[in-house]
């Protein structure tokens, strides 16, 4: 199982059919979804194929979000991390979106900050990209927080599925 990143607290590694669990429980709570736009979860199933979903991005793009594990606990906590967007929104397509949900216990503790940087930073490092975007609701507050901590910058609002969202980005440094 390849780890991707790692921070102080958290360790950022490939999602394997044995975060199902994990991912079921974060993606059932409907508070989880509340910006989103999805419905949860019904199903362990659905959780399965989400996850096979994600592992396909890593062998066709090359990356796709991260499961996050609490170092302290080992406990499956959330996933961040980048996904190549390669249909089109805000008039942009094939970019490099910065993402992150975690399981609502885990809210408020810095860890989407934590990932989003340690994802931010494997992105210019790694994957030696120019920019890396982010989206987020413009209700999403603690959202549009976690993105500009971690260095984005909000550029415009757009309409994604009907709903006003903040377009955020960063560049490579020089």
């Amino acid at each position: 199982m390849k780890i991707f990143a790692e921070t102080a607290r958290l360790i950022l590694r490939e999602l394997t059919p044995a975060d199902a669990e994990g991912m079921f429980e974060m993606d059932s709570d409907a508070e989880v979804h509340l910006f989103l736009g999805n419905k949860p979860v019904q199903s362990i199933e659905q959780s399965k194929a989400d996850i096979e979903f994600i592992r396909k991005q890593y062998t066709e793009n090359g990356i796709g979000r991260w499961a996050v594990i609490e170092k302290a606990t080992g406990n499956f906590i959330g996933w961040a991390g980048l996904k190549l967007m390669t249909e089109t929104h805000n008039n942009h397509s094939n970019y490099y979106d910065l993402g992150y949900r975690f399981s609502k216990q885990y809210w408020g503790k810095g860890y989407a900050t934590e990932s989003a940087i340690a994802a931010r930073d494997y992105g210019f490092k790694v994957l030696k990209l120019d920019e890396i975007i982010g989206i987020a609701d413009i209700g999403n507050l603690a959202s549009i927080h976690v993105l500009e901590k971690a260095g984005l910058k909000r550029i415009s609002i757009f309409d994604y599925r009907g709903i006003k969202h903040h377009w955020l980005k960063i560049v490579k440094p020089v």
